[in-house]
């Protein structure tokens, strides 16, 4: 091979490189929720109450959450045997609801896990606790069990991208 043409090839190799970089460099980031996870407090009555761990994801205007709660199941409870809605405040205003029957299995007397729970987002909506009414709301073996939230989420609201 001729050395203009070795460098030919290497020019062209560098070329489409720096071009693959640059297109990096300019892509859309990944959409994406902050904080993921954050903490509130509600209280379900004779059922119990406390601190839950909220962890929210996103992917475009599809957005997850799954609780873990501080009130336990008194029996053991079957995979995706929860039906439950989540509802949350929307910045000016309105609300956002998750819904879903999905939840692990849960041996009796552990911590109540659901989700992930599913919802729709938009860009920028920020979106925290809610004190309208009933904010979390699960039906097992039939039963609806109804939760207030006490407290707003910490460390913020989620904010969706």
């Amino acid at each position: 091979m001729r050395p203009s043409a070795r460098s030919g090839i290497g020019a062209t190799a560098l070329a489409a490189a720096a071009l693959a970089a640059l297109s990096l460099a300019f892509a859309p980031a990944a959409a994406a929720v902050t904080p993921a996870t954050a903490t509130a407090s509600y209280d379900c009555g004779f059922w119990g109450g406390g601190a839950a761990s909220l962890t929210a994801t996103q992917e475009g205007t599809a957005a997850t959450i799954t609780l873990t709660s501080a009130v336990t199941t008194p029996v053991a409870v079957g995979a995706d045997e929860i039906d439950a809605t989540l509802t949350l405040a929307r910045n000016g205003g309105g609300t956002a609801q998750f819904t879903g029957e999905k939840n692990p299995a849960l041996p009796a007397g552990s911590p109540v896990v659901i989700g992930p729970l599913s919802g729709t987002v938009a860009s920028g909506d920020s979106l925290d606790s809610y004190f309208g009414g009933t904010a979390l709301s699960m039906t097992i073996f039939g039963i609806r069990v109804g939760c207030d939230a006490v407290s707003s989420q910490s460390p913020g609201p989620f904010v969706f991208d």
